[in-house]
């Protein structure tokens, strides 16, 4: 089947990533639905960001699921007792949520067999990022296999594609591609603990690498930091 008639769900969170991965989904013909999910983040500005993106975007659908994972903590992006490291750490950081990626992808996977759409595309990427083990290109692949071992539409013959488009790109090369594809960054939140008019802190590990993003990309920076 041609792409230019392929339905995909996106994960959209709000941020460069997720900006650039519906952008390019866009460009080479997907019909896009999007999805959100307010698992309990403390930069729920994200969300505010996502909708808007969405709307700008001309999604065919934008969903906002929520599910609490506040409720199992474990993340100090869901737990509020918790800082927000703002130094560079050894090993994966607090901000890491168990599970993240896998339950917002089963969410994504399963809108996508109601909709008949065999394409799933993430922002996931595996070189300018904070070490999470959902991120990396063994972890999707192996999430692929599953999608088509656990679903009707796998088992009938119909096979999912996880696409993740950004996953071997540096964030200057994300930013770059972003740019080419007309993305306005000064419209998308990456801060752990983003204001609720998306300002950035400008010192937790996601602002870093955003940052020095925007200066190895060679492209000026639109962030809005406090």
């Amino acid at each position: 089947m041609n792409s230019e008639l392929r339905k995909a769900v996106v994960l959209v969170s709000g941020g460069l990533d997720s900006a650039t991965t519906i952008a390019h989904a866009q460009s080479n013909g997907f019909i896009c639905y999007a999805l959100s999910i307010d698992y309990g983040q403390r930069h729920i500005a994200e969300l505010a960001f996502a909708q808007a993106l969405c709307v700008r975007r001309k999604v065919v659908e934008h969903k906002v699921i929520k599910i609490d994972l506040t409720q199992l903590g474990g993340s100090s992006l869901t737990d509020v007792s918790q800082q927000i490291p703002t130094d560079e750490t050894v090993g994966i950081p607090s901000t890491y949520v168990p599970a993240r990626n896998t339950i917002m992808l089963s969410l994504a996977l399963g809108w996508a067999e109601v909709l008949n759409a065999h394409d799933v595309f993430i922002g996931a990427n595996a070189v300018d990022y904070s070490g999470y083990p959902d991120c990396r290109p063994e972890y999707i692949e192996a999430y692929e296999h599953l999608a088509n071992l656990a679903t009707k539409a796998g088992v009938e013959g119909s096979k999912f594609r996880i696409h993740v488009p950004l996953i071997d790109l540096k964030k200057a090369e994300i930013i770059k591609l972003g740019h080419k594809l007309g993305v306005d960054f000064s419209q998308t939140v990456s801060c752990y603990q983003a204001l609720s008019n998306g300002a950035a802190c400008g010192v937790c590990d996601s602002c870093r690498i955003r940052k020095e993003g925007f200066y190895e990309s060679g492209i000026d920076d639109p962030t809005l930091y406090i």
